[in-house]
């Protein structure tokens, strides 16, 4: 008779583990990268009361199975399923990160490394990528705007540091002129150039205007001089511009009968370290009534056009998690990548809380560098967020069972004790 009790008390114990579980799932339903757990049982153990036999030819007899009485149920394991992957919820955040694939972002708190699929990340007062609870995010930063990230181990991902804020300039090398040139201009006839500026940086980031002067020589030759560099409208004193050149055009095709390039050198400024700019007319020819000749920094190809000091505007995460910076002068680069981590056995990590896992001895090691998320085959999408894989009907046709089962052993224990009362009242 007390077999049945204790059966029915180890019954309401799984039960009550399994709805609190149940409890915890749907509790968490709205939260970001939440792994949901499943409850399963085990018989617990049983007691035999006869062997089983064998049959016996010269006895006549046949086999005979075992009697066994189960003594209830056990706790046989609370499962994550960490392998499902959670809904996307779009939140347009840059710093929103969903994990498409089995990795995990890598995290550190008070010295301890950790792991979660929760990406909503943010910036704390020194510029570090942090958790919503304040563990940095961890991965491969760069020690300068444009040098190469340090893989050698994880550091935080530090996006506003004071060493990403600007970029370098650089001096202007190239220039090029494109458009026409009309024998025909204005100008011309009231014996007067055509003037056009090139500009120009020099190694500081200063910007430049240098005059150049087109003069007619002939219907098939103009010369080509400066006039002066300008800051603004104002004529910088002690800065000398010089270049001095023929463009020759074909009678007969308007174009220029070579690729002419053009030294332009600037003195007086020890910031211009370079060497003669590369002044390009390959382009200009010589027909029609109008002129539409213009410059433009670099070559035609666009290198050798300088740049001013950048500017940090905005920072962005590709897929790949490269932390993109973008400045004002139009550089792009790249000043981190956060780091990502697979595990052989994911369900054998431990909750920690506060949507973080703990590596374990059954969930295989952290190799403490992570890798790069292109390596394990996954993604990672800006402005999006993994949220909770509850499956909300699922849990509550859980909680019915649940429900069942826990009400079902409260009957082994009532009618149990019935039982024992009857036999407690033979004696009367």
């Amino acid at each position: 008779m007390m077999r049945s009790l204790y059966s029915g008390v180890s019954g309401l114990k799984v039960h009550q583990t399994k709805m609190d579980v149940i409890g915890n799932n749907i509790s968490n339903v709205n939260t970001v990268g939440f792994k949901a757990s499943r409850v399963t049982f085990s018989e617990l153990f049983y007691q035999t009361t006869q062997t089983a036999t064998g049959s016996n030819a010269e006895r006549g007899t046949g086999g005979q199975n075992a009697k066994q009485i189960g003594l209830g149920a056990s706790l046989s394991s609370i499962a994550v399923d960490i392998n499902t992957e959670g809904g996307s919820q779009s939140t347009n955040r840059p710093f929103d990160l969903k994990i498409n694939g089995d990795a995990f972002f890598i995290v550190q708190r008070t010295g301890a490394t950790y792991f979660t699929k929760a990406g909503n990340f943010a910036t704390d007062d020194f510029g570090n990528l942090v958790t919503d609870t304040g563990a940095y995010v961890m991965g491969y930063v760069a020690d300068s705007v444009g040098g190469a990230l340090q893989t050698d181990q994880l550091r935080p991902i530090s996006i506003y540091a004071k060493k990403y804020v600007n970029t370098v300039p650089e001096a202007t090398a190239a220039s090029n002129f494109t458009g026409n040139i009309s024998k025909v201009d204005s100008n011309f006839a009231e014996g007067l150039p055509i003037t056009r500026n090139i500009q120009v940086y020099d190694n500081l980031g200063y910007q430049y205007s240098v005059q150049v002067q087109i003069s007619k020589v002939s219907d098939t030759e103009y010369s080509v001089t400066t006039n002066g560099v300008y800051s603004g409208t104002a004529l910088v004193e002690g800065l000398t511009a010089t270049m001095d050149g023929t463009l020759t055009f074909d009678e007969a095709t308007g174009l220029l009968t070579d690729d002419t390039v053009l030294d332009l050198s600037i003195t007086g400024n020890e910031a211009f370290t370079v060497d003669p700019i590369k002044v390009d007319f390959s382009n200009i020819t010589c027909y029609g009534t109008e002129s539409t000749i213009d410059s433009a920094r670099g070559a035609y190809d666009g290198t050798g056009a300088g740049k001013k000091v950048g500017v940090m505007t905005s920072v962005g995460i590709d897929t790949n998690g490269n932390v993109v910076a973008a400045y004002d002068n139009g550089d792009n680069e790249i000043i981190g990548q956060l780091a990502v981590t697979t595990f052989s056995n994911p369900s054998g990590l431990e909750k920690v809380g506060e949507n973080m896992f703990g590596a374990t001895l059954n969930s295989g090691e952290f190799n403490g560098v992570g890798s790069d998320i292109a390596t394990t085959g996954g993604s990672i999408t800006s402005g999006v967020l993994e949220m909770s894989n509850v499956d909300l009907a699922s849990e509550f046709t859980d909680m019915i069972v649940t429900q069942r089962g826990f009400q079902a052993n409260s009957r082994v224990i009532t009618t149990s004790d019935t039982m024992i009362e009857e036999l407690l009242s033979l004696k009367r």
